[in-house]
C-alpha cells in the first residue's frame, strides 16, 4: 500500500479552508495528478459521490469517490475506486493560534490486481506526487485568506 501523509499550515481560516477542501472539484487546483474532478451526485456531504479523472505516468485514469465521513471544520474522508486501486484520502483540519488552519492530508492507495506488482516501484512516485500536492494546496489555501 503506497501512502502519502503531508501537513500544510496555512493562514485561510479554518471554516474557509474547510470549504474549498471539502468541496473535492477544488482538486483540479491543488492536486497535480487530477485533470478534472465533477460531482456527480450528492450536496457535499457523506454519499456524496464526484467523478475524478487523474494522469499518473502519463496514463489517465478515472476514479469514482464517495465521502464516507464530513465534520464541518475538522474532517473529511473521501473512498475511491476504479479496476485497479482503492484510494482512500482523510484531509484534516485544525485551527492554529494565529487564526490560520493546519491541514494534515493523508492518501492511502492500495492497488489491485496485476497492479499490485507495481506498487513497489511507485513508491517514489507517490512521494513526490505527494510533495508536490502540499506545496500546490499551500498556494491556493493562502490565496484564499488574501482574497479576503
Amino acid at each position: 500500500m503506497a501512502k502519502i501523509d503531508k501537513i500544510v499550515r496555512t493562514r485561510a481560516p479554518i471554516a474557509e479552508a474547510f470549504g474549498f477542501l471539502a468541496d473535492f472539484t477544488t482538486t483540479e487546483q491543488w492536486d497535480p495528478g487530477t485533470v478534472r474532478t465533477e460531482r456527480a451526485a450528492g450536496a457535499g456531504g457523506v454519499g456524496t459521490i464526484y467523478a475524478n479523472t487523474s494522469r499518473f505516468f502519463g496514463r489517465t485514469t478515472r476514479l469514482t469517490y464517495v465521502v464516507q465521513a464530513y465534520e464541518p471544520d475538522t474532517r473529511i474522508v473521501l473512498r475511491g475506486e476504479n479496476g485497479t486501486v482503492v484510494a482512500r484520502d482523510t484531509i484534516t483540519f485544525t485551527p492554529t493560534t494565529d487564526g490560520g488552519t493546519m491541514v494534515r492530508y493523508q492518501a492511502e492507495f492500495e492497488l489491485k490486481g496485476l497492479a499490485r506488482l507495481a506498487a513497489p516501484l511507485l513508491a517514489h512516485a507517490f512521494a513526490r506526487l505527494g510533495n508536490a500536492g502540499a506545496a500546490q494546496m499551500r498556494e491556493v489555501l493562502d490565496r484564499l485568506e488574501s482574497a479576503d
